[in-house]
């Protein structure tokens, strides 16, 4: 059995019936959100660093992604390419890897998020979100 094709534009047929189900993304927006993952596990990659929180059973389902670039990783226009770079790598990853009530965190790391290769940047948070989840059970 071979694996489902990606399109160009990088998506898998919809026809293909192994195609990989891809969940939708909800955005953290409260403080306290990115508060609670921040005490939970985290693993650092050149690019970025990816926290990630189990919910309680009672919260809502779904995956929850936050985004947040400091003042250290440059001006605004690096602080907000960066954060559309983190985006997209969520959508792309944790839409297919991403388990379902689980918060994750992405983190920009100085001059590093916008300026490394974006192929790179997805193979990183795949493989970040793969220890993340070994950790977790």
């Amino acid at each position: 059995m071979t694996p489902p094709q990606a399109s160009p534009s990088g998506t898998i047929a919809s026809g293909d019936p192994l195609a990989a189900v891809s969940l939708r993304l909800s955005t953290l927006t409260k403080r306290a959100d990115f508060q609670r993952a921040a005490r939970a596990s985290r693993v650092a990659t050149p690019g970025f660093i990816l926290q990630m929180r189990r919910r309680p059973i009672g919260e809502a389902t779904g995956i929850r992604v936050g985004f947040t670039c400091s003042k250290k990783v440059g001006n605004a226009v690096a602080r907000n390419r960066a954060k559309r770079r983190l985006r997209e790598i969520a959508r792309l990853v944790l839409g297919r890897h991403g388990r379902d009530g689980m918060d994750y965190v992405l983190i920009g790391r100085h001059e590093m998020t916008d300026k490394l290769p974006f192929a790179q940047l997805q193979a990183d948070l795949l493989g970040a979100v793969h220890n993340l989840h070994s950790k977790a059970g």
